[in-house]
């Protein structure tokens, strides 16, 4: 286990302007604490990544691993990836085709030079933790890919690093085993408490084996928190619409009330669809927002966006829209459901337990959508929380 340290670490690659990768991002990691790199393609969690392992020379910035200073872009200090006693699972789990399984996960120890008794021991522990000690003589091409990732996780753990490095290798698994190796990848850091950086796209992956999520954009840390704190209080509308609340509904200020930017609303009291425009009736009165504002994004999960009968009243505390069924689809105990509300396109899941009438929604059907106002997150113009409470904090926005 290994405390790291990064400070202001930069990485620009050549072009007409310089594309900025890793912007003047700093972050400290304790001994044994699991940190992902969360974000869409091209926000720099690769780089920032391979800057770590030493296969990115950074233009500014210090990396240190413990005591060991790895990196100091103006001290001229640049160890190579062999000196830094880093382990790396990659997403290609990069086995050697022409080696045992054996060989694979002893290759690290060998660059190393571990005594060959030494070696044959961590080889087994390594393939015991991951539970591929039945495939040690096995070749790559004799292995699925399950069986392929775990090899590549045992070669990272082999040599005992300091720190152990995954760029998305769960990504090209199919969904039951990437759920498998998450479960086993959880169990393992729980076990064996090394410190880990895991650079992903997917939010599950994100959630579940975490200790602190730093959601990444245009190379910096958007927001670093616990997952529970990022999934329950997005500190930016950018980290909302990435962790899941994916309906985006645009709302202005009239008088002492709300209505939908561009488009019909309806009235939350009646339920009526207004007949002349978004400007006519409120689409909600109160909401926890501060009164300088005078435009905010509502931000929603599919899950809290309700439907009901376009005749059917919902509940008082509810926030109501009228909405038009653009597709819904079989989900299993729900139907996944895409509404149009003015100019939005949003999603609804909508169970069918105890209500049938979602069983037979159609294209074109007229339909109520409401969300509960504590089921929503305010976001104003600059896309920071808007909100009476105090937001989760965001870090290098």
């Amino acid at each position: 286990m290994s405390h790291v340290r990064i400070e202001g670490l930069t990485k620009r690659f050549a072009g007409k302007p310089p594309a900025v990768a890793v912007d003047d991002l700093s972050l400290e990691i304790e001994p044994g604490e699991f940190i992902v790199l969360l974000g869409p393609s091209g926000c720099g969690k690769t780089t920032t990544l391979r800057c770590l392992a030493g296969l990115e020379t950074p233009d500014e910035g210090r990396i240190s691993l413990g005591d060991q200073m790895v990196l100091d872009v103006r001290g001229k200090v640049n160890l190579p990836p062999n000196k830094r006693r880093i382990g790396m699972v990659f997403q290609s789990y990069a086995l050697w085709p022409h080696m045992t399984v054996r060989r694979n996960i002893g290759y690290p120890l060998r660059t190393r030079r571990v005594a060959r008794e030494q070696a044959r021991r961590r080889i087994d522990e390594a393939a015991e933790l991951v539970d591929c000690a039945a495939l040690l003589d096995r070749y790559p091409a004799q292995l699925s890919g399950g069986q392929q990732q775990r090899v590549a996780l045992a070669r990272g753990l082999a040599a005992q690093p300091d720190l152990v490095l995954f760029d998305e290798p769960l990504s090209n698994l199919d969904a039951r085993l990437r759920d498998q190796v998450r479960a086993q990848l959880h169990e393992l850091h729980a076990r064996l408490g090394f410190t880990a950086v895991f650079v992903t796209h997917d939010q599950s992956e994100a959630l579940a084996l975490g200790d602190r999520l730093a959601i990444m954009k245009a190379g910096r840390i958007e927001q670093l928190d616990t997952p529970e704190r990022v999934f329950e209080e997005p500190a930016t509308e950018y980290v909302a619409g990435f962790i899941g609340m994916s309906n985006r509904l645009p709302l202005r200020r009239q008088g002492t009330g709300w209505i939908l930017a561009g488009g019909p609303g309806t009235n939350e009291q009646t339920g009526e669809a207004s007949s002349s425009g978004g400007a006519s009736r409120p689409v909600a009165d109160e909401l926890p927002v501060p009164r300088s504002h005078s435009e905010i994004a509502v931000r929603l999960r599919p899950d809290d966006l309700r439907l009901c009968p376009a005749e059917e009243k919902p509940p008082a505390h509810g926030v109501a829209l009228a909405a038009e069924v653009v597709d819904a689809q079989f989900g299993g105990r729900h139907m996944d459901v895409v509404v149009a509300i003015a100019d939005s396109r949003l999603h609804a899941q909508a169970p069918l337990t105890g209500k049938p009438w979602a069983r037979s929604l159609a294209r074109g059907q007229r339909v109520t959508a409401w969300f509960a106002k504590d089921a929503a997150l305010y976001y104003d113009a600059d896309g920071a929380r808007a909100t009476a409470h105090a937001p989760a904090a965001a870090v290098g926005a």
